[in-house]
């Protein structure tokens, strides 16, 4: 027996509980399935599987082991399809995660055409605001803004996106437009009490890292509410730009000090460093860069 298929007796052993169930399920001799265990011990150099009369339990060795090279067996089991052409179209289950404010504007719309371009691949989409942990959420994938802080999942930079000063016109009418970050100390400034930099806003000048304190009259806890209130002329506002995209192409609200711009936030996809992304997953990564860069186009919301 070659060495795939001694891991994939393996693996039938695990998952299954003991060898004779491992032989029905891969259509093998419960003699061959024995050797094909003792092979890849004696190649590895340790117990993998602990054997009783009628259990097969692995050892922590084979625990570690397994969760490896699960991943690694599916994807070469994938590539082999793929180069027989026995799987000319991806297919299966795909889990991601990504932000909940970006998700129904770009991710969604970028998921579909995916899903219509892949008809038999499905997706399950998980949107939530909080860095999820991949592993034990058993997602394939997600995407994160900002910093990635240091770990042992994989990255891919995938875009960027600027975050912007806003205010209504109607409020620079009453109160004048500032040309200077430390100007919004003499401004109404409109902000989560939950935001990161609530009250102490980021800016660069000269090259510079420029922090200003800001206040207002008006406090909220939600994002729509406070980028309504912008557009109503309550105060200015400082969120990443594609969260009023639309506002500010109808003319509602306009950016303003553009020249003193923090450096855009970064834009990644993820994923587990123990796993090798499936064909699915790498082809939904480039067509999420793809997609982000055609937005870019489009807009100056993001840039790849």
């Amino acid at each position: 027996m070659d060495r795939f298929g001694d891991v994939e007796a393996f693996l039938a052993i695990v998952e299954r509980g003991n060898l004779s169930a491992a032989a029905r399920h891969l259509g093998r001799s419960l003699q061959a399935v024995s050797r094909s265990l003792a092979a890849l011990e004696k190649s590895v150099g340790v117990e993998l599987v602990r054997r009783t009369t009628h259990k097969a339990q692995p050892t922590d060795a084979g625990y570690d082991f397994y969760r490896r090279v699960k991943p690694a067996l599916l994807e070469i089991a994938e590539a082999k399809a793929e180069a027989g052409n026995r799987r000319a179209e991806p297919a299966g289950l795909l889990k991601i995660g990504g932000p909940e404010l970006l998700g129904p504007r770009y991710l969604i719309p970028i998921v579909a055409r995916f899903m219509e371009t892949h008809p038999k691949v499905e997706v399950e989409f998980s949107l939530s605001n909080r860095f999820v942990d991949l592993v034990q959420e058993g997602l394939d994938l997600a995407i994160r803004i900002g910093e990635l802080p240091d770990s042992d999942l994989k990255a891919r930079r995938v875009g960027a996106m600027r975050r912007v000063v806003f205010g209504a016109p109607s409020y620079f009418v009453r109160h004048g437009r500032p040309h200077h970050p430390r100007e919004l100390t003499e401004h109404q400034c409109i902000f989560r009490n939950t935001d990161r930099d609530a009250g102490a806003w980021q800016f660069q000048d000269g090259g510079k890292p420029l922090t200003v304190k800001v206040g207002g009259r008006l406090h909220l806890d939600n994002a729509a509410a406070s980028h309504a209130a912008v557009a109503v002329g309550l105060g200015i506002g400082r969120v990443p730009l594609w969260q009023i995209q639309d506002l500010v192409d109808s003319g509602r609200v306009e950016v303003i000090l553009e020249a003193f711009e923090q450096p855009a936030i970064p834009v990644h996809i993820i994923w587990p460093a123990a796993r090798l992304p499936l064909a699915k997953t790498r082809l939904f990564i480039d067509f999420l860069a793809a997609n982000l860069h055609m937005e870019q186009r489009n807009r100056d919301c993001i840039a790849i």
